[in-house]
């Protein structure tokens, strides 16, 4: 199938444009933000355990978490993918607008900003994983989307009937991996962790929700990655893996990890109805909402 002809500029307002991706980028991090707060707020999944921050905390966390998404996701692409960038335009590294993000940066640069974030407010730091964890699958989504309007990212030739021509990658057509890892990474992952949350209620369990949120991108990443075309700019790697593989391959077992001291872990007696609420505000009266 030919490609739409998606214009990857929604609005352009002189030099001022607004483009699909940068919005794909603003509504994960807004909708995974009220999405957290709902949590907290829900007492019917908090049985053993308190909520691990309030809501104003929750909001002070956007901040640092959207730090940590850009700055770790476009260095995550300087040095898994692009390392010569530093030696032939340093400057090159600041200029986000020109694409270039990876997640497993992105991931580690959230990682790095909840244990910050955890420390200086004497917050458990799986537990604040717990939380995040359930929101990510929905950046996902629309960040896949975005790649996929785009036309960036795309698969392997392929010719299974619903592949692409994609603009700039040959005439061949292509797997949409793109809407491959949508449905994977955004769809699929959120359902499970959403039925950990409200079904199983793994909320209680100290890491349970991060971990089989790790290891399952983990799991999905390292399977698409058999459909997805490499980056021309990298390097042929032994067994036939990519840089995309050798980055989950970790994430797997860490997750698993996760998941397995979670279920060793007793769980405390159940909570008392009044005491299945957020913690209290840390603000004064003085302090700006």
């Amino acid at each position: 199938m030919p490609f739409p002809e998606f214009d990857p500029v929604l609005v352009q307002i002189g030099p001022f444009a607004i483009r699909w991706y940068a919005l794909a980028y603003v509504g994960g991090i807004l909708l995974g933000w009220r999405y957290a707060v709902a949590l907290i707020r829900d007492s019917r999944l908090w049985v053993n355990r308190p909520p691990p921050v309030n809501s104003e905390q929750v909001d002070d966390l956007i901040l640092w978490v959207t730090i940590g998404i850009i700055a770790g996701g476009r260095l995550g692409h300087v040095l898994f993918y692009t390392p010569g960038m530093l030696a032939q335009d340093p400057l090159q590294v600041f200029k986000v607008w020109e694409g270039g993000m990876s997640f497993h940066g992105g991931a580690i640069g959230v990682f790095i900003a909840m244990i910050v974030f955890s420390w200086r407010n004497g917050i458990d730091l799986w537990r604040l994983g717990d939380l995040v964890s359930p929101v990510v699958p929905i950046g996902l989504f629309f960040g896949r989307i975005a790649n996929f309007i785009n036309g960036e990212l795309w698969g392997r030739p392929t010719d299974v009937p619903w592949a692409f021509v994609f603009p700039g990658a040959g005439p061949e057509p292509r797997h949409p991996s793109q809407l491959y890892e949508a449905a994977l990474e955004g769809l699929l992952l959120f359902a499970l962790l959403a039925w950990a949350v409200y079904g199983a209620k793994l909320l209680n369990r100290r890491g349970v929700v991060m971990g089989m949120f790790v290891a399952g991108y983990g799991l999905v990443r390292a399977s698409l990655e058999n459909v997805r075309e490499p980056d021309a700019y990298m390097p042929d790697f032994p067994l036939g893996l990519t840089m995309g593989m050798m980055l989950s391959i970790p994430m797997i077992a860490f997750g698993v990890w996760l998941i397995w001291r979670g279920l060793k872990e007793p769980l405390p007696p159940a909570l008392a109805a009044a005491d299945r609420v957020p913690p209290k505000s840390t603000r004064t009266a003085d302090e700006p909402a």
